[in-house]
């Protein structure tokens, strides 16, 4: 038995002589955090397929040295447990048997992004993060994070590519569902109960690391397209607020968060050198690593060096500023960052080439991963938790109790903005849209037509503009006014009958003229139709609080300061606007 395989000497040993036996072919494979996919029964993916990768999940691991992946896709709990364990078995047979490290974005809530979140499919299902925000209980999201550690463990995720704490301030950004709203302050409170949640007070085998994200704070971005594209990769702070954009990162390094993402975004404008920050040596070692002492992994956002086919599209490697770098140079510029690891890259033998030129001292890729194998042995993936029960796994994903906290967080999540009648009593005749007839037929009697009906229920979801391209569609950017034929049938709808209205709202909905004419108003952040019917016949006590302010128009949302909070003028309801039943 070599040292690093002892589990009764100390981690920092261990680290140390397994680096010291390792070649830098096997450095190099560690600074390599990619996709993979998995097969639906649970066995390996053994084909190549180019939409994910161009190698076969054993090539990737025994052939080339990666020990970090995150599962892209729903699957079943016993499914993804037996596949972790078959990924764990064919690492444990490498030279050194150094264990897989797996991850995930999100999967406990209502968005289904293949770049940025799953739907809970399988797992208990919470409201969205700005549902968590929008009830303002740290000890809520504590409850929540522990959920999550709780099911990914059963299945083997060890890392959440979560929480993301960027602020809301641009109100047509597309990732504000999966963020804590527009509150430096709020934002802070919970992202420190969220990272306790999922690692406990220290990281230990029964942790889930958080690489928190997207540092130093994706919000601002120009006219609030998405720098996934390069037509959103410019990122800006016209009111100068970049140090309330920290806030809540200082929150998480307090938390003692294990690992930080840097975003795509490329800062204009500013005293910062304009490349993404993944390239961007003041943000990474100036400011995260000296100023705010962060000590653990920095892995980029994914796809910086490659160009790359997602769905089957050319998509080109997000290298804002330094487009006109080789794959070498760009990754040789993101470690004199101080960047540790790269996201969705599979490519060491640059690495192994920027050592053998000298370019970059093997001592600095040695330092990289010195931090990535410390965390292993610290989740204690060389010892008892390299392996998983599926059967285990199967018994708490969702499990019953898992589920009934969701769902009442669901509930609480729930803003009312105007009240009009509700709560609603008896069993009314219900005309339904959006809403499934079923569930509403538990609370009053569904009828086909507005004009037999006592009240209408309609769910609309924040509009936005469509985009051409299969991947940047998951992305809803643009405009966040109800075009004018959906408007109007919406109105004629509110004249035919009293009906309540509630808006799904992963974004700020411009929406002055249904607040006006609807008998009631709300807004959710995930929930399903029992939840809302639950609010609306007063079987359930909602407790949101808009967690950013809905805008009175797009000239406003045009005119305000993508970098300042709630920032638009005359808002039809203001940040923290919520009413009580």
């Amino acid at each position: 038995m070599h040292p690093y395989q002892d589990a009764t000497r100390p981690v920092d040993e261990r680290v140390e002589d397994l680096l010291a036996r390792m070649t830098p072919e096997e450095k190099a494979g560690q600074l390599f955090h990619t996709i993979l996919t998995m097969n639906p029964d649970g066995t390996p993916v053994t084909e190549a397929d180019d939409s994910t990768s161009r190698f076969t999940t054993p090539e990737l691991i025994a052939g080339r040295g990666l020990t970090h992946f995150n599962l892209l896709g729903s699957h079943g709990p016993r499914e993804m447990a037996t596949w972790h364990n078959a990924i764990q078995s064919t690492a444990a047979g490498t030279r050194l048997g150094i264990p897989v490290t797996l991850s995930t974005d999100p999967r406990h809530a209502f968005t289904d992004n293949i770049g940025a979140s799953f739907g809970a499919g399988a797992f208990s299902a919470w409201p969205e993060a700005l549902g968590l925000a929008a009830v303002r209980d740290p000890e809520l999201v504590f409850r929540f994070a522990d959920t999550v550690r709780r099911e990914y463990l059963s299945v083997g995720f060890r890392t959440a590519l979560h929480p993301q704490v960027d602020l809301a301030t641009e109100p047509r950004w597309s990732r504000q569902s999966g963020t804590f709203g527009s509150d430096a302050g709020l934002s802070g409170e919970l992202v420190a109960a969220y990272v306790r949640g999922l690692q406990g007070e220290t990281l230990g085998p029964d942790s889930v690391a958080a690489m928190v994200k997207h540092f130093p704070g994706g919000g601002p971005q120009k006219d609030g397209e998405d720098p996934h594209f390069p037509h959103g990769k410019e990122q800006v702070y016209p009111g100068g607020l970049r140090e309330l954009h920290l806030e809540p990162f200082r929150a998480a390094i307090a938390a003692g968060c294990a690992q930080m993402m840097p975003y795509y975004g490329q800062p204009v404008g500013t005293d910062w050198e304009e490349v993404g920050f993944g390239f961007n040596k003041g943000v990474v070692t100036g400011l995260l690593r000296e100023e705010l002492g962060f000590t653990g992994i920095v892995c980029t956002d994914w796809g910086l060096l490659e160009d790359s086919v997602i769905l089957g599209e050319p998509h080109e490697a997000r290298a804002w500023g330094v487009e006109h770098l080789s794959v070498a140079e760009r990754a040789a510029k993101a470690l004199d960052a101080g960047v540790d690891q790269f996201g969705g890259e599979q490519c060491p033998e640059v690495i192994v080439e920027l050592m053998a030129s000298g370019r970059i001292p093997e001592a600095r890729i040695d330092a990289s991963v010195r931090r990535l194998l410390r965390e292993k042995f610290l989740l204690g993936l060389f010892d008892e938790r390299r392996y998983v029960d599926p059967d285990e796994a199967a018994e708490t994903v969702g499990r019953a109790d898992f589920a009934a906290a969701g769902a009442a967080a669901q509930r609480r999540s729930l803003t009312v903005l105007t009240d009009g009648p509700l709560p609603l009593s008896g069993r009314p005749r219900l005309y339904v849209e959006g809403v499934d007839p079923e569930v509403a037929a538990a609370y009053g009697e569904v009828v086909a037509a507005p004009e037999e009906a006592d009240l209408a229920l309609l769910r609309l979801r924040t509009p936005h503009e469509e985009r051409p391209g299969r991947f940047e569609s998951f992305f809803h950017s643009g405009s966040l006014a109800f075009d004018a034929p959906e408007l109007d049938r919406v109105l004629a709808l509110l004249a035919t009958v009293p009906t309540v209205v509630c808006v799904n709202l992963e974004r700020p909905a411009v929406l002055p003229e249904i607040a006006a004419r609807a008998a009631a108003l709300l807004a959710d952040y995930g929930a399903g139709d029992d939840a809302l019917l639950d609010v609306v016949f007063g079987r359930a006590r909602p407790e949101g609080r808009l967690p950013f302010e809905l805008p009175r128009s797009m000239a406003a949302v045009r005119a305000a300061r993508p970098d300042v909070p709630n920032d638009t003028e005359d808002p039809v309801f203001p940040y923290g606007h919520g009413l009580e039943l």
